[in-house]
């Protein structure tokens, strides 16, 4: 853990929080500056800042909890986030995954998708590199 890091502190209960489920490896507590209602955060305990930075058998219940979130919050549609970096929009620097909401068009995640033209030959290249190190 990170003594600086506001997760942690939450995690080792030094700050409160509005805890909905914890394991010994993942907190899911309400957002206390939600976008919409119900909006929450699933943290795993392991500290890191980027979700390469995280074992992956601390990810492990990370969908599964944010899953039921979802479902206890009987929440038809809802955005699952979770960013890497500041141009990526993160603002606390310990993974977190966002069980967002979206009751309305005005409530929850709003998002531009802007998708771009495709060179079939240039994503063929790049499919072929990146198959090539998985």
């Amino acid at each position: 853990m990170a003594a600086a890091c506001i997760f942690c502190k939450i995690i080792k209960g030094d700050i409160p929080s509005f805890k909905l489920f914890e394991s010994e490896r993942v907190l899911a507590f309400l957002d206390i500056q939600p976008l919409s209602l119900g909006h929450a955060l699933v943290v795993p305990k392991h500290h890191g800042a980027k979700l390469t930075d995280i074992p992956d058998e601390s990810l492990t219940e990370i969908l599964p909890v944010a899953k039921k979130l979802a479902q206890v919050v009987n929440a038809e549609n809802y955005n699952v986030l979770q960013n890497n970096g500041r141009l990526a929009h993160q603002e606390v620097d310990h993974v977190h995954f966002h069980m967002i909401p979206k009751p309305n068009q005005h409530e929850g995640l709003g998002i531009r998708w802007p998708a771009q033209a495709t060179d079939m030959d240039k994503l063929k290249t790049l499919f072929n590199e990146l198959k090539a190190k998985m």
